[in-house]
């Protein structure tokens, strides 16, 4: 029997978009706010040659580059004040995460609620600060020793560059926060969003072009449309995927009232970890590629490092293999940093709450470790198939990086988690006439 928020779910009606005047006001403010980030993306670093730069890329963009630069929505290859994208808070971020399972002040302000959330915030922004500043100076001596990209190389520029890109980074941080708070869905996610969604049309046409030119099979180009179709409902299927585990509470007593118990479910999803694994992968495993396409720039090229970029490249067995293991890696790192059975077994047990056949306290946290292991191979293996296959027509083919796994999996989570906020404004704004609808109970009181 369906549940009643499924029941409330399947009466949901777009056609009320119009009347619910909150929710357009969210959507044209995201609409906004994402136009000025694409409009960010064309305005280029005040001292470089852009022709220089377009050249440059088009030598590296096999590398971590052409990874960042689809993160960036061409921002990379235009070398814009947006270059750095939103990619150091997302480290940052990161790296908060990692600090504070094994820093006891950051643990200890994760457990005092919204005001300890505040600060471990603020601490992140200070941290990507850092991160971009640190970044921005290393693009800036990038520049510098690659040719003729600079008009007037020296102190001043780079410190422009730094300027210039650490202020681009903390504006769509705060565009994000904004976009949050004010718009609908995730800002950072969006922003990331943004920036592949506006360079599709670009690499499927590009894809076109070459089956007209004869370069890529008309068979192979509808073998790739028919994988992404595949690779999407499979992305679907899986990212909704969730183990529930029973949860029971005891019949309480307060004051001279008994109430009944109750039961509820811990969801447990299949893929706890989400797109950080595959980023974390392909950044690591591009890294060589890349040092030995700057060599190459630079009149060099030779040695272990071309070596190692000439086994790492795409297709090659070595990177396949390498790629699936760092990506069970991460989602395995990444699920233990994000979620911690000794804590949820810990907040059940204070509320009473039980696993059905399970002593709770310590054999709670053992059974809900036991379970989340167990998943989270399936987990794994589920984002190793779907960043694999793509790869290796990305290799074969000579396709672009947006029909990799990595950029999938983002649209299609974002999409989805923007769908479901936009049902969730939806079910607010109609929610006394999908309740007669729905036909429940508290209908029947009135």
């Amino acid at each position: 029997m369906a549940s009643a928020a499924e029941q409330l779910a399947a009466n949901l009606n777009f056609g009320a978009l119009a009347k619910a005047e909150e929710l357009k006001k969210r959507i044209w403010f995201t609409l906004g706010a994402l136009l000025v980030y694409r409009l960010g993306t064309y305005i280029p670093l005040p001292g470089i040659n852009p022709d220089a730069v377009a050249e440059l890329f088009r030598q590296t963009q096999g590398g971590v580059l052409g990874l960042f630069n689809m993160f960036s929505g061409g921002a990379v290859s235009r070398m814009a004040i947006f270059s750095l994208n939103i990619m150091p808070y997302i480290s940052a971020s990161i790296i908060i995460q990692l600090l504070t399972s094994v820093v006891p002040t950051l643990e200890a302000l994760k457990k005092e609620g919204e005001q300890g959330r505040k600060v471990i915030n603020q601490y992140t922004r200070y941290l990507t600060v850092i991160l971009a500043v640190f970044q921005a100076y290393g693009i800036s001596i990038g520049l510098e020793g690659s040719g003729n990209m600079v008009a007037e190389p020296g102190m001043f520029f780079r410190i422009t560059t730094v300027i210039t890109l650490t202020g681009g980074t903390m504006f769509l941080m705060w565009l994000g926060e904004q976009i949050t708070s004010r718009g609908i869905g995730n800002g950072t996610s969006l922003i990331i969003f943004a920036g592949i969604v506006a360079e599709l049309p670009q690499a499927i046409a590009g894809t076109l072009e070459l089956g007209r030119q004869g370069a890529v099979s008309t068979a192979l180009i509808l073998g790739v449309i028919v994988m992404a179709i595949a690779c999407i409902a499979l992305i679907v299927y899986m990212e909704r995927a969730q183990r529930r585990l029973l949860i029971n509470y005891p019949k309480r007593q307060v004051g001279n009232k008994l109430y009944e118990g109750q039961s509820s479910f811990l969801p447990l999803k299949l893929n706890t970890a989400g797109v950080i694994p595959p980023i974390f992968a392909s950044s690591l495993l591009l890294l060589p590629t890349t040092f030995a396409s700057f060599s190459q720039a630079q009149g060099g090229g030779t040695g272990i490092l071309a070596t190692l970029s000439t086994y790492l490249a795409h297709g090659r067995p070595l990177y396949m293999i390498l790629y699936v293991l760092l990506i069970v890696f991460f989602a395995f790192f990444y699920t233990a940093i994000v979620f911690n059975p000794n804590e949820t077994a810990d907040n059940l047990k204070k509320h009473g709450g039980f696993i059905p056949g399970i002593r709770p306290g310590e054999r709670t946290a053992q059974y809900i470790d036991y379970v989340l292991t167990r998943i989270t191979v399936v987990g794994a293996a589920y984002l190793a198939l779907i960043c694999l296959i793509p790869e290796v027509l990305i290799s074969y083919a000579a396709l672009p990086f947006y029909f990799g796994g990595t950029s999938l999996l983002i649209v299609v989570s974002v999409t989805m988690d923007t769908v479901a906020q936009v049902h969730g404004h939806l079910l607010a704004h109609q929610y006394e006439g999908l309740i007669k609808k729905s036909k429940l109970k508290g209908a029947r009181r009135k």
